[in-house]
């Protein structure tokens, strides 16, 4: 009998979802926007802000969700080895500026580079005896000069970050709102955000503004997709703005509206096999 409400909490941060996220003894802290979270092996979640959040979304009907979802042996396969692993519910601005530091990137890059935008302009707070930066608040990136950011090694996206940090402060972009929008509706917004493409803008909705339709789609997804179907192909060398959209819709009209679920398993299933080689 298989148990839907397990959180496999190591499989599900290290799924290329979160970034700044250590582990220490038998517990996991990790930075979430202006909070720190501590989890225990078992997925309960306590914070330095003493608040309630649904990280790991609990009130997700999980196995409605798998039997949508368990579509070929493929996927089948992906989610009976990594069962237990979540789609995690992220503060939307660190989200943002996460997967603006991601492109042409790697796991390890995007983490030192978030570390140091953290201890810059992050403030420093303690939290269960130990010493942590949350993560900037919009207010202060828009403010830095880029140079300054580019001193976390965050090169040509620096301009980026402070654009998008601009826009969150003058409303430009306002996530409670997107989070009510349409996935459509949403991604049009997203990607109105300089250095923001399909693939991040699908990273950010699916990650942090509830839309659990999105299927980011990199070179790496759709390699996955090119092996193990055949009805999952691009028609061009590159994935063109109209590629992905047709790719997109092929993929959630067999997927259905938690398509996001099936990409998380199947990019977790030949990451592992790979030994994360290729991030």
């Amino acid at each position: 009998m298989q148990n839907f409400n397990t959180i496999n909490v190591e499989n599900t941060i290290q799924s290329g979802q979160v970034f700044l996220w250590q582990k220490t003894d038998d517990f996991w802290y990790g930075v979430n926007g202006q909070n720190i979270l501590k989890v225990d092996k078992i997925g309960k979640i306590t914070s330095f802000k003493k608040n309630k959040s649904d990280f790991f979304r609990n009130n997700d009907n999980l196995e409605k969700i798998i039997k949508m979802i368990s579509k070929d042996s493929t996927t089948k396969k992906a989610i009976k080895n990594y069962l237990g692993l979540r789609l995690m519910d992220q503060d939307p601005f660190q989200c943002m500026i996460s997967f603006i530091v991601s492109s042409n990137s790697n796991i390890q890059k995007i983490k030192i580079c978030l570390e140091r935008l953290s201890e810059k302009f992050g403030e420093k707070v303690e939290f269960d005896k130990k010493e942590f930066f949350v993560f900037p608040k919009p207010e202060t990136l828009a403010e830095a000069q880029i140079k300054e950011i580019m001193k976390c090694g965050t090169g040509y996206r620096s301009k980026f970050i402070k654009s998008a940090a601009n826009m969150v402060v003058e409303n430009k972009i306002d996530f409670k709102k997107l989070r009510k929008y349409s996935y459509s509706q949403t991604r049009e917004e997203i990607c109105k955000v300089p250095g923001i493409g399909n693939k991040v803008a699908d990273c950010i909705m699916l990650f942090s503004l509830n839309k659990l339709e999105a299927f980011p789609l990199d070179r790496w997804m759709i390699r996955i997709l090119e092996k193990y179907y055949s009805n999952f192909h691009l028609e061009t060398k590159t994935i063109t703005e109209k590629q992905y959209e047709l790719l997109h819709e092929k993929i959630v009209s067999y997927y259905g509206e938690y398509a996001g679920y099936a990409q998380q398993f199947l990019f977790k299933m030949e990451r592992e096999n790979f030994d994360k080689k290729w991030l």
